[in-house]
């Protein structure tokens, strides 16, 4: 139906076996990307509904969206926004939901992007090239809001360290700078098995796109989306991203510890909102070899109740 995609998505299989798409069906792919996803779930029949900040995906994606001949809707929005989304196309509801989170493979391979320092750029990190970049970020924030960043979203156990490095090397425009300042205050060694920056780096993009938010939002707008039966897949790729999944999952399944003595009981029991869920699902040697970014990958896959979706 269209061409290859640039990019294969991470556990493709297991997704597509997860959401089980059949013709007919509505489904959202939240994170568009390079539209790997989205191919195969058109590919059953299914019409999608998918979603992207990125412009650059939403302008690429247009093939894809003259091939589909009417069976998939583009919208540039993060996938928080959906429900609002689907409600002003007339939507309430669908059969499937997918979420591969996180910066696509398209964005890292941009050097202009500003999201990786394998290869030299601007310092930006913004999916959706708008607002505060990651040089703004940098050279603006006072030591102790950089220090609290690296720490929450890049678990960066010398984050003052880092912080301090980088006020004093202020200003700080090219992601090959950064990488230089954060490796020399962490003392990296060419040979070292990870790159100390890779902390730093995740931790400022995660900040500036409200990643974390992002995925806690979107998955009470699948909730509240998803019909009876519907089914949830999501992708995730560090434990930051994984615990927010896993533990929104558990507790939506009822699978919160019930009260003792020590810790007394939940006063107001809702209904379960899910069931079903998988075990977290990693990619087979098969798919490493070919794709090595995959080895960090988590897939989790759950299947809406009928129970009304919990307000917050």
């Amino acid at each position: 139906m269209t061409a290859a995609a640039p990019h294969i998505p991470v556990l493709l299989d297991e997704v597509i076996a997860g959401l089980a798409p059949t013709a007919g069906e509505k489904h959202v792919d939240a994170t568009f990307g390079a539209g790997g996803y989205t191919r195969a779930i058109l590919a059953t029949g299914a019409h999608v509904i998918a979603f992207d900040r990125d412009p650059d995906a939403i302008r690429e994606g247009q093939a894809v969206v003259a091939a589909a001949d009417g069976a998939l809707t583009l919208i540039e929005a993060p996938f928080s926004a959906m429900v609002a989304e689907l409600a002003a196309r007339d939507v309430a509801s669908v059969d499937g939901v997918t979420m591969d989170i996180g910066v696509s493979s398209m964005q890292l391979d941009q050097a202009d992007r500003g999201f990786s320092f394998q290869s030299d750029g601007p310092l930006d990190m913004r999916m959706s090239q708008s607002g505060e970049s990651a040089a703004d970020f940098v050279n603006t924030a006072d030591e102790a809001a950089i220090a609290d960043v690296l720490y929450l979203y890049g678990e960066e156990p010398k984050s003052r360290r880092v912080a301090r490095a980088i006020v004093a090397a202020r200003p700080i425009t090219r992601t090959g700078e950064l990488a230089h300042v954060v490796r020399k205050a962490l003392g990296y060694k060419p040979h070292d098995k990870k790159d100390p920056a890779t902390r730093t780096f995740q931790a400022i993009r995660i900040h500036l796109n409200r990643e974390l938010d992002e995925l806690a939002d979107g998955l009470r707008a699948a909730e509240a989306l998803l019909r009876p039966g519907g089914r949830l897949a999501v992708v995730s790729f560090h434990s930051l991203e994984d615990r927010i999944v896993k533990r929104f999952l558990r507790e939506r399944s009822g699978g919160t510890p019930a009260g003792s003595r020590h810790l007394p009981q939940v006063q107001a029991v809702r209904e379960p909102t899910f069931e079903a869920l998988s075990k977290a699902i990693r990619a087979g040697e098969g798919e490493l070899a070919r794709n090595p970014r995959a080895r960090s990958a988590t897939l989790r896959v759950a299947r809406r109740t009928g129970a009304a979706a919990w307000a917050e």
